[in-house]
């Protein structure tokens, strides 16, 4: 049966399919970039599209598979509007609503645009921000278990850049579960 007709039946049938999470994201390796640290081991990866031919709900949606990958969901926002990163936590957000653009890696880092059903996950350092979005952008944000996020907006210092270094993988890919993309391309 052809990828189409099976999501068709699929949709029919009431399922949804991880269309779009099978195949692989962009990758982005980023470098330090003036205060911000980056993550020079573990790059961004960007999967578009992973909702399907989900329409209504994506949020939720998006909690179950990240649920259900390892990755409990812990809120739902936005991005913030200036850079930081996070030194204790890897991110996954789950772009539930809109569009917008974010900057990743810091002031002139690379400008992506993120659409409802994309999801963008950040290896712990990794500067984000956000420069523009429709009005009804809406993300859901994710953490390993045992990982709590904190707020960074100055470079780190030496403690920070151990607790970085030291920080445990995740245990599945947040999209694809385990043998998605982060093994892969995490070198775990």
């Amino acid at each position: 049966m052809e990828r189409r007709n099976f999501s068709t039946l699929m949709a029919l049938l009431g399922m949804t399919s991880l269309q779009g999470a099978e195949s692989k994201p962009e990758v982005l390796q980023l470098r330090r970039n003036g205060w911000m640290p980056n993550n020079e081991k573990l790059p961004v990866l960007l999967y578009r599209s992973i909702s399907g031919d989900v329409r209504s709900d994506v949020a939720s949606y998006m909690e179950k598979v990240f649920r259900q990958n390892g990755w409990p969901p812990q809120w739902r926002n936005g991005v913030y509007s200036f850079h930081h990163y996070h030194s204790t936590a890897h991110e996954v957000l789950g772009f539930a609503g809109g569009e917008a653009k974010i900057m990743l890696g810091g002031e002139n880092g690379t400008v992506v645009t993120v659409r409802k059903g994309d999801v963008a996950l950040l290896p712990v350092g990794t500067g984000h921000c956000r420069i523009s979005a429709s009005s009804d952008f809406l993300v859901v944000g994710a953490y390993p278990p045992d990982q709590n996020w904190d707020l960074c907006r100055s470079a780190p210092d030496a403690k920070a850049i151990a607790r970085m270094q030291s920080l445990s993988f995740p245990g599945t890919d947040p999209v694809q579960g385990n043998s998605g993309a982060l093994s892969r391309n995490w070198n775990l």
